[in-house]
C-alpha cells in the first residue's frame, strides 16, 4: 500500500500512477480497494481537469486566431501593402498561430512542452533532411518577396505553364491559366530559374506572318496592310506598323506585320487583327497560296 500513496503522491496530469501501483499489489495480493478507488477518482478528477482546460484553450485559441488574423489584414489593408507580400504574411502568420496552439494545448494537458521542444529538436535534423524541398520553397517565397520579379496579378510564364499570378504562398506560387486551371509552382524553382514576365512593361509587340502569292505587288501588299493596322485605333502609333518581307520560301512569299499595343488589348488585337487580315486580303484580291511542288521533265 506504501507503494501505491508514493506513485499517486505526485501523479502525472494525465499519468497512470495508481494504476500502475494497484498493478504491483495485485501481484503482491495485497490491495486496500476503498483507497485505490480514492486515488483513481483523484486521477480521473485531475485528468477532466487538464482536459476541461485543454479544450478551453483550443476553443480559445482559434477565435484568438481568427482575431489576430483579422487584424494583420485590416493592419495590411491600412498600409496598402502589396497583394503579394499580404498572402504570405497571412499564410505565415496563420501556420505559425496554428503551431502555438497546438503547443499551448498540449501544455494544458500536462505534457511537458520543454521536453516536446527537446524532442522536435532531436528530430530537426531528420525533418529538415526530408522537408529539404519545402525548406527551399520557403526561402525561395522570401527571395521573390524581395528581389520581385513578379507581383500578384501579373501574366508570368515559367517552368513550361503561363498565367496571371493569383497568390503567392510560403511554399508555392499561385498560376491562373488562361483555360481556367490553377496551376501550383514550387517558389524554390521560380527563385532560381528563368521566368518571363510579360506585365512587367505596359506595352507588347505583336507579330503576324502572312504568306502571298509570288506574282503579287509588294508594294500593293504593304499599303493594304499598313491601313490594316493603322484603321484599328487599339494599335500604338509610336512605334509605328510595320511590314517587312521576311523569307521568299518555296510556295509564297512571307510578309510580316508588326505593330505594338496596350498589355490589355494584345490578345484581342491578336484574333481580330487574324481575321481583318483574311477578310481584307480576300477583299482586295490578294492570293494566299496553297503549297505546292513544281516538277521539270527533261
Amino acid at each position: 500500500m506504501i507503494r501505491l500513496l508514493q506513485a499517486t503522491a505526485v501523479p502525472d496530469s494525465l499519468g497512470v500512477s495508481p494504476i500502475v501501483a494497484m498493478t504491483e499489489d495485485l501481484k503482491n495480493g495485497s490491495i486496500d480497494w476503498a483507497n485505490v478507488l480514492q486515488q483513481l477518482m483523484n486521477w480521473a478528477l485531475d485528468a477532466g481537469r487538464h482536459i476541461l482546460v485543454a479544450a478551453i484553450v483550443y476553443f480559445v485559441g482559434r477565435y484568438a486566431i481568427k482575431f489576430l488574423n483579422f487584424l494583420l489584414n485590416q493592419m495590411l489593408e491600412r498600409r496598402k501593402v502589396e497583394t503579394s507580400v499580404t498572402t504570405f504574411l497571412k499564410s505565415f502568420v496563420n501556420i505559425l498561430l496554428q503551431v502555438l496552439l497546438i503547443i499551448s494545448v498540449l501544455g494544458a494537458l500536462g505534457v511537458n512542452t520543454t521536453s516536446f521542444a527537446a524532442l522536435l529538436a532531436s528530430f530537426g535534423v531528420a525533418i529538415g533532411m526530408a522537408l529539404s524541398g519545402n525548406l527551399q520553397n520557403f526561402a525561395g517565397g522570401i527571395v521573390i518577396l524581395f528581389l520581385k520579379p513578379y507581383k500578384v496579378g501579373d501574366w508570368i510564364e515559367t517552368q513550361g505553364t503561363a498565367g496571371t499570378v493569383i497568390a503567392i504562398q510560403i511554399f508555392h506560387t499561385i498560376l491562373l491559366t488562361a483555360d481556367g486551371k490553377q496551376i501550383y509552382v514550387p517558389n524554390g524553382a521560380l527563385s532560381s530559374g528563368s521566368i518571363t514576365n510579360y506585365s512587367q512593361t505596359p506595352t507588347r509587340r505583336l507579330d503576324w506572318d502572312v504568306a502571298v502569292e509570288y506574282d503579287e505587288d509588294m508594294d500593293r501588299v504593304r499599303r493594304v496592310a499598313e491601313e490594316l493596322m493603322k484603321s484599328d485605333k487599339r494599335i500604338l502609333p509610336i512605334p509605328e506598323p510595320a511590314v517587312y518581307l521576311k523569307e521568299l520560301a518555296d510556295s509564297s512569299v512571307n510578309v510580316m506585320l508588326r505593330a505594338w499595343v496596350n498589355n490589355d488589348d494584345y490578345w484581342a488585337v491578336l484574333f481580330d487583327m487574324n481575321e481583318r487580315i483574311y477578310k481584307t486580303f480576300n477583299a482586295e484580291g490578294i492570293s494566299f497560296p496553297f503549297p505546292q511542288i513544281t516538277v521539270h521533265q527533261g
